[in-house]
């Protein structure tokens, strides 16, 4: 994965300042993780005090541009992010109603609809399907 990140920061002639490291590096480390740039913020000021949120705010939506990171919508239009993987097309998610626990499904349950509507002449590049819940701990 790390190699496919540094081919694309490559491409996109984009320099890795040590901030913008840390802040790749905390995404790294919290591999299947829907993280908050308020997340990120907290964990990247442990490994570099001097980091403004306004730096991670920008670093994570450069990162989503150039499709290190993939971007959703949860709660109340909070932004979470994650470590793209071009591998997996499909992306869904069981949000928990009541402790917020955010679940990857790892089947894609959509693949004879996108089949159905390609026909019509579309060409789809991704999807997102959300369902909410409750968790077993919550149920």
């Amino acid at each position: 994965m790390k190699k496919i990140i540094d081919a694309k920061l490559k491409e996109k002639d984009y320099r890795l300042t040590d901030q913008r490291r840390t802040i790749l590096d905390v995404m790294l480390k919290n591999p299947g993780k829907h993280l908050s740039a308020e997340e990120v913020f907290e964990k990247a000021r442990k490994k570099s005090p001097g980091i403004g949120i306004a730096t991670v705010y920008r670093t994570l939506e450069k990162f989503t541009e150039i499709g290190v990171l993939y971007k959703s919508v949860f709660e109340s239009g909070k932004f979470r992010y994650e470590i793209y993987n071009s591998e997996i097309h499909h992306h869904h998610h069981i949000i928990c109603l009541n402790c917020g626990k955010i679940t990857e499904v790892q089947d894609d349950l959509l693949n004879d609809l996108e089949r159905r509507i390609e026909m019509q002449g579309f060409k789809i590049i991704d999807h997102e399907l959300k369902f909410y819940g409750y968790c077993p701990n919550c149920k």
